[in-house]
């Protein structure tokens, strides 16, 4: 779901990819249901490409909101995303405890916030990928290869 989410830069909020123009997405805005274009020009990243540094590797966006919503129990964020650094640090830590302090800024934490904020108001609760039935193929490739292998 979140790979049809989209940030655009210097624009507030989120938005729903609707359709795609010659060198513009048709976008509709999550907070007031307007239906905009976004040109090649305009920075856009989908929610479902972001992922949270750590100690040890990076998380996908997707599992930091699902811990918010477990945190939560489903509810809107209990922490105000323009609260101070170190309450917002104090918050994150408890949704990703090793998370990178040193990369992951208070300003990226009150974006994750208001993120989460805006999804849940939209009605947008479930933050898991869709597998694709193209990933499954993956399976019988493998199965290719053994018979290769026993023929040595």
């Amino acid at each position: 779901m979140l790979k049809t989410i989209l940030s655009i830069s210097g624009r507030p909020g989120l938005f729903k990819l609707v359709s795609r123009g010659k060198n513009m997405l048709i976008v509709e805005s999550l907070l007031d249901k307007k239906k905009v274009p976004a040109y090649a020009r305009d920075k856009v990243i989908s929610l479902g490409d972001i992922a949270i540094y750590t100690d040890d590797k990076e998380v996908p966006l997707h599992e930091v909101l699902t811990n918010i919503q477990k945190k939560e129990n489903g509810e809107k964020a209990s922490i105000d995303p323009a609260s101070k650094p170190d309450e917002l640090r104090d918050y994150f830590a408890e949704v990703l405890p090793n998370f990178d302090r040193d990369r992951v800024y208070p300003s990226d934490i009150k974006k994750i916030l208001s993120w989460y904020n805006i999804l849940l108001s939209a009605g947008i609760t479930d933050f898991t990928p869709k597998e694709k039935e193209g990933e499954k193929t993956e399976e019988p490739s493998t199965e290719e290869t053994k018979p290769e292998e026993s023929e040595k």
